[in-house]
């Protein structure tokens, strides 16, 4: 896991822990990187298995 990769994890986990899901603005906020780059970075955590996305539910599954 690279520290963009981690640092986006770590956003996600504890956005979740207190009920709450990052926006794409929260996470273009708290990173300073573009859309395209943070994108990419949930799209390897969710191929590592680090967390899946609840469709139904709108949320993420830790």
């Amino acid at each position: 896991m690279t520290d963009f990769e981690r640092k986006i994890y770590q956003i996600i986990v504890n956005m979740h822990l207190y009920g709450k899901n990052p926006t794409m603005d929260d996470l273009k906020r708290k990173t300073g990187k573009s859309e395209e780059d943070i994108r990419a970075a949930v799209k390897s955590l969710i191929m590592k298995g680090e967390f899946k996305w609840d469709k139904q539910q709108k949320k993420w599954i830790i």
